[in-house]
């Protein structure tokens, strides 16, 4: 089963033509059109910029003929109920988590939001439901899915803090919980991989611009004129789950001109690789 990610994507942040809806479109046409077409597409939030229903709406529309299921989930730039308003098939009352069933897999859904805050929020009526969703289904395979990374990737302005009490409250349930293959991010703009609880941790590129790779320190008293935003290729992931493990790809919607075809030309090597695979 192939789960395809899209995350930040910022619908309305250009006025008149929007970039980020032509970016989004790009993504859209990758997964479409390649021969890896996903079975679902999980939408890892901060979806529109102000959280309106005229950019929900554009957003809806964006994905409403896609070939296979769409899911979204809020992230801090997102209203809750403006996006259950464009995607009925989110849960409509309260936080918007929720859980899917797909190709043997459990997706949990969560909501990490919190009205005025940009970082992260993990309260305790939302611990009890992930607690509950994890206990109930001890043994099935599960990928835990939210807009914010629990830790810190060294992008230092956007980090959280980790004593914060969200990010203790994830833990305390994440931890031992062995049946959860992967926690699956956006909200950095960048791939990033790490782990938190003993978990797996992948953080998706942003469909919109992405932020510049600068792992040191910043100074908030001292402008030091660093990039900050910085207009790569619309990107995207592809989680790969055979039925034991789940295997991720990062990928941009670019097109890549190819240097070498499976001709016959590279027949032999092909084979003598697959020989290289029977035990010895």
């Amino acid at each position: 089963m192939l789960i395809a990610q899209v995350s930040d994507i910022h619908i309305g942040f250009h006025r008149g033509e929007d970039l980020n809806l032509a970016r989004l479109r790009l993504v859209l046409d990758a997964l479409t059109d390649r021969p890896d077409r996903p079975d679902l597409l999980l939408l890892t939030g901060d979806l529109t910029e102000h959280g309106d229903d005229a950019s929900f709406a554009v957003l809806a529309n964006a994905v409403a003929a896609l070939p296979f299921p769409v899911w979204p989930i809020a992230g801090n730039h997102d209203d809750r109920a403006a996006l259950a308003r464009a995607f009925p098939q989110v849960p409509r009352e309260g936080f918007l988590h929720y859980a899917i069933e797909a190709g043997g897999v459990r997706i949990l859904m969560l909501d990490s939001i919190e009205e005025g805050r940009h970082g992260g929020a993990f309260c305790e009526a939302r611990r009890a439901w992930l607690r509950a969703e994890l206990a109930a289904y001890r043994q099935r395979p599960t990928i835990v899915v939210l807009h914010h990374p629990p830790f810190a990737s060294g992008i230092d302005w956007m980090d959280p803090n980790l004593e914060e009490r969200w990010i203790v409250r994830l833990n305390e349930v994440l931890a031992g919980q062995d049946q959860v293959q992967a926690i699956l991010c956006g909200h950095l703009h960048r791939p990033v991989a790490s782990v938190f609880a003993g978990i797996p941790a992948l953080v998706c590129p942003s469909s919109a611009a992405a932020l510049a790779l600068h792992l040191r320190a910043l100074d908030p008293e001292t402008p030091d004129g660093r990039a900050m935003i910085v207009d790569e290729p619309p990107g995207f992931a592809l989680h790969r789950w055979n039925g034991q493990r789940l295997v991720t790809h990062f990928a941009q919607a670019a097109a890549a001109p190819a240097l070498a075809r499976y001709d016959a030309g590279l027949q032999p090597l092909v084979k003598s690789l697959r020989e290289e695979r029977k035990p010895i």
